[in-house]
């Protein structure tokens, strides 16, 4: 399982193998059965979840008990509740697995420090970081601006294997749709045009 991660620090982060050493000996390993929780709402995120195998999602359960999720995950993406992982703060989220999957878990303070003392890291990091944002961003422009149907045809462009891999209800919750509204959609996608 750590051999994924650091042929992912190798290829991304440009890492040597002394320095993923400082990784191995900091991770620490993880098997989810699917719909295991990593995380439930109101324990706190200590730690920044790399994905070896597998499926995960984020969200959250509204005040009427409705479930919007606010990421998938997949493998080589990382995964936190970053407003608790970053405060401190009780979770708002919770984070499961949507299939078997395999994690490195690395403890908040142990990332920073690595982040500190590996420049390579830190400006992998920091790209991360970057992207990160720049796809809340967007997220959030296109469910203010763009069309349920926009927003289907972005989604599986951005990510077509998700279908497979991510009940059809939950990809409704994720582009903020009724399960109905989103087979319509689906539908009117799938017939030829004239």
């Amino acid at each position: 399982m750590f051999e994924n991660f650091a042929q992912y620090l190798r290829k991304n982060a440009l890492l040597t193998d002394h320095e993923i050493e400082q990784f191995r000996v900091k991770a620490i390993t993880k098997k989810l059965r699917k719909r295991q929780y990593l995380l439930q709402e109101g324990d706190i995120c200590h730690y920044n979840s790399f994905i070896a195998k597998g499926c995960m999602r984020l969200y959250r359960v509204g005040d009427n008990g409705a479930e919007h999720i606010l990421r998938f995950a997949v493998e080589n993406w990382w995964i936190a509740d970053y407003e608790s992982y970053n405060s401190g703060d009780p979770a708002k989220g919770n984070i499961d697995a949507l299939e078997d999957s395999e994690l490195i878990l690395i403890r908040k303070s142990d990332l920073d420090e690595l982040v500190r003392t590996i420049p390579n890291f830190h400006n992998f990091k920091e790209k991360l970081d970057a992207r990160s944002f720049d796809a809340s961003q967007n997220r959030i422009l296109s469910n203010i601006s763009d069309t349920a149907e926009k927003r289907y045809e972005n989604f599986i462009k951005k990510y077509p294997d998700f279908f497979n891999r991510v009940p059809l209800h939950m990809i409704a919750s994720y582009l903020g749709l009724t399960r109905e509204t989103l087979s319509r959609i689906r539908s009117n996608y799938a017939k030829p045009e004239k």
